[in-house]
């Protein structure tokens, strides 16, 4: 029986929810919502809302929530027909009982059968200690027909918050986030534009001095196709190409407003953290030869403070020196 509620949190019986916007979505999310019915972890409440579809997405989750027990599968209805991505995954955290795990979710992937056990096995031992935590993995990457091409880039072993702040290898499909992760992003809301609810959830956990638990044994098959809100390129050299051909413009005034959002929540980041926020902003404000010259020594003092791959980190250390 499907279950609606607009404004108001209704307590699910299971304690793990699984956050899922869907947008015209028919063509491929029945394979999704199968491989959910597959999770050898079955735990879990579905936390759904349409993003103003136009084709069978409705019926296809109102059949699928028809097939659960009740109050598995409830829909928000709340927000304006097309939000747009981030906005409604914020909309979906609200509705969140405390206390409760989330794992992030697409409407065009298929979900290995363990990949909710792994996660919440991962994450918990950090709920008795009250420190938020963050859970991300590799995938494996397929077309449109589902026929794999590739494994997603290697994840760093122990991510720091430097590392978050200048790429984000937490991406949204496999995000799974402790209760005290939970209860951090949705207080710090909303990101700046263009960043989206992962790389958000990631820049939090990581500043406010929690766990990001890299995987890198891929959880699901990560659809490849025009439809795509963010695409994956395989090979550390298209990577690096990809982000020369969107130019420095573009991540750098990302990196300014995520460095001026973070430092608006202050009292959320850790101390060490803080600071490092404060000095590059401190940096970021100089121009000319002066600024470059202190942007060149930050770079040298904060180390950790790079891209995953060797060809990125010289992008990525380009475009800080010029600011």
């Amino acid at each position: 029986m499907l279950q609606s509620f607009a404004g108001v949190t209704a307590e699910p019986i299971y304690p793990d929810c699984i956050l899922l916007s869907v947008y015209n979505g028919a063509a491929f999310l029945t394979e999704l919502l199968q491989s959910l019915q597959r999770q050898t972890h079955t735990d879990w409440t579905l936390i759904w809302r349409d993003d103003g579809s136009t084709d069978q997405t409705r019926q296809i989750m109102q059949h699928f929530s028809e097939s659960l027990e009740s109050s598995r599968c409830l829909e928000v209805t709340q927000g304006d027909d097309h939000r747009g991505v981030a906005s409604s995954f914020y909309l979906l955290l609200d509705h969140v009982p405390a206390g409760h795990y989330v794992a992030f979710c697409d409407q065009d992937d298929v979900w290995f059968p363990n990949k909710l056990e792994r996660a919440v096995k991962a994450l918990a031992p950090f709920s008795p200690k009250q420190v938020p935590a963050l859970y991300c993995s590799r995938q494996i990457l397929t077309d449109a027909g589902l026929k794999p091409f590739g494994v997603s880039a290697r994840l760093p072993e122990k991510p720091v918050f430097l590392m978050a702040l200048t790429q984000n290898i937490a991406t949204g499909c496999t995000v799974v986030l402790s209760p005290d992760a939970v209860h951090l992003v949705r207080s710090v809301v909303p990101p700046p534009f263009p960043t989206l609810h992962d790389w958000w959830s990631y820049l939090l956990v990581s500043g406010a001095g929690g766990a990001v638990i890299t995987d890198n044994q891929p959880s699901l098959y990560y659809r490849q196709h025009q439809g795509n809100t963010v695409g994956v390129p395989t090979h550390y050299a298209a990577r690096a190409l990809k982000a020369m051909r969107r130019g420095p413009s573009v991540f750098m005034s990302t990196f300014r407003a995520n460095v001026r959002q973070l430092l608006l929540h202050a009292p959320m980041v850790q101390g060490q953290n803080r600071a490092w926020l404060a000095d590059i902003q401190r940096t970021l404000g100089m121009t000319g030869l002066a600024g470059w010259r202190a942007r060149y020594c930050l770079l040298r003092k904060l180390v950790r403070m790079r891209r995953n791959s060797f060809m990125e980190q010289q992008v990525f250390r380009l475009w800080f020196i010029l600011g």
